[in-house]
């Protein structure tokens, strides 16, 4: 059984204020918690504490997790913008 490095999916967000043009091209990679409600994947931006925990398993967003075959296989099929490339092989 191999194991797998996942990292949670992103997205590349600007800054919250658009006035000052100098730094609207920079961009800052947000991590996306994604939850694990009894098998049903949820992906959410800013989760509250009810939400982790009341979720099976919480992968929150920007940090890395050891997982198994099965655990990947569940994760890109949740429909929640997890692909192969979220995953590493250790």
């Amino acid at each position: 059984m191999a194991t797998w490095t996942f990292r949670t999916p992103s997205i590349d967000e600007g800054p919250a204020s658009w006035d000052d043009r100098l730094f609207i091209r920079v961009k800052i990679a947000r991590g996306i918690t994604v939850l694990d409600n009894g098998g049903t994947y949820t992906a959410v931006r800013y989760p509250t504490q009810d939400e982790i925990a009341g979720a099976t398993v919480a992968y929150q967003g920007g940090h890395e997790y050891v997982v198994d075959d099965a655990t990947k296989a569940a994760l890109i099929a949740g429909g929640v913008g997890v692909t192969e490339a979220n995953f590493t092989a250790l």
